[in-house]
């Protein structure tokens, strides 16, 4: 059996314990900077991931505290659904990302590191990206800061 290690999220992961609430509620309530969300909409934000896979990892999230996406009306979806697009093409302006990776993992033996409050992440790709380089060489590739990628993001949005 083979073992696939992601120790830079361990920061993440020793986390979940101890927080007290929910970490997405608690972005809502806080300012955007200290929050990185990039944009708040009318039932859904666009947060930048604290720990990203890839440089503009952004994660869709309902205002509404909701462990599922089944739990919500179809018309709920559609703000989401363009997140995502105008998301897709904020960072293919900014970032020129080659692909994108694009899920939700619902529930805690999914994968869900928030288990109680859905997302959808949106991972950018390049060809050649060194995505590996976490695992193998316990070193992250990030070309920009968050702060940089947040600026950047929230006057996109804004337009």
């Amino acid at each position: 059996m083979k073992f696939l290690s992601a120790p830079w999220r361990w920061d993440f992961i020793i986390q979940i314990g101890k927080q007290k609430g929910c970490l997405f509620c608690k972005a809502l309530q806080s300012d955007q900077k200290s929050s990185l969300i990039c944009y708040r909409g009318k039932r859904y934000f666009v947060i930048l991931n604290k720990y990203p896979y890839s440089t503009g990892h952004l994660m869709i999230v309902p205002n509404q505290h909701i462990s599922s996406p089944h739990e919500i009306a179809p018309e709920e979806s559609t703000e989401m659904w363009d997140l995502m697009n105008k998301s897709i093409r904020i960072l293919k302006k900014n970032l020129h990302p080659d692909g994108f990776n694009i899920g939700m993992n619902i529930g805690q033996s999914a994968g869900a590191g928030i288990k109680d409050h859905f997302h959808l992440h949106i991972v950018p790709r390049w060809t050649g990206d060194a995505n590996y380089m976490a695992v193998i060489g316990d070193t992250k590739v990030l070309s920009y800061k968050l702060d940089e990628i947040l600026n950047i993001l929230k006057k996109e949005f804004s337009q």
